[in-house]
């Protein structure tokens, strides 16, 4: 039976519609710079709402409020010859503060870039996706112009 993991993440928003991505120092299986969304495994007791907000704070520097959930990221990655079954849970995030210099260890880089590059810049389709999503609720959100 295949090892299963479940991490949780956010796409953080501000107020110029630019979303936070950030560059791991763990590369790629070919090799490569990944540009991300933060994520990680929960800690202990954690929801994934509060592993969400912690690594976002962690990875990107930044604290965050959630939105809404967008929903779960599924895929399948090899470790040390082990097939590993991996679901990351994505949360809308609006920025409250900090500052993306602030990152830990695990980071390279985080940097704010206009949502809209993001659905093409992001490493993994299945956070291209997460990143459409919230666009699309962000939309949705906004009142009509005039009233």
């Amino acid at each position: 039976m295949p090892a299963t993991e479940f991490s949780a993440g956010g796409v953080v928003v501000n107020d110029a519609h630019e979303i936070v991505v950030i560059v791991p120092t763990r590369r790629s299986a070919d090799g490569s710079k990944v540009l991300a969304l933060p994520k990680g495994h929960p800690d202990g007791s954690e929801s994934p709402v509060q592993a969400a907000l912690r690594e976002v704070r962690e990875e990107a520097g930044v604290e965050a409020e959630v939105v809404s959930s967008l929903g779960e990221v599924r895929y399948w990655y090899q470790r040390g010859g082990r097939r590993i079954a991996k679901v990351v849970e994505f949360f809308l995030l609006r920025y409250v503060s900090g500052d993306v210099d602030d990152h830990d260890h695990e980071v390279e880089h985080a940097r704010w870039i206009p949502a809209t590059q993001a659905v093409e810049a992001l490493t993994y389709a299945g956070e291209r996706d997460m990143v459409r999503e919230a666009l699309a609720r962000l939309e949705q959100d906004r009142p009509a112009d005039g009233l």
